[in-house]
């Protein structure tokens, strides 16, 4: 599949593990396809974020057949950018409007 967007971003959230709470990294990532279908593509969990971890989740999409994106969506993530180029070449880079 072919994706105009997608939209690839971590939020932290609380989570209850073995009767703690912790604070835990959810990447998730979006996808509007070519006849502007939204799919979740991915939910993913980490201790944190980080750009060497999106570099681990974006071969995971392309092996689960995303076969390119059009434009992607990222935050200010210093080496976010060059994981999307790594994996996806010809995808353009966008960063969201509150890392502009």
């Amino acid at each position: 599949t072919v994706y105009r967007f997608v939209f690839l971003d971590c939020m932290f959230l609380k989570v209850w593990v073995i009767g703690v709470v912790e604070s835990s990294a959810i990447y998730n990532i979006l996808g509007v396809d070519i006849a502007r279908k939204k799919d979740v593509l991915g939910l993913y969990s980490s201790e944190n974020e980080g750009a060497k971890f999106w570099l681990g989740v974006l071969p995971d999409l392309k092996k689960r057949g995303v076969e390119d994106i059009m434009i992607a969506c990222i935050d200010g993530l210093k080496g976010f950018p060059e994981a999307v180029e790594a994996v996806f070449p010809k995808t353009r880079v966008q960063l969201c409007v509150v890392h502009q």
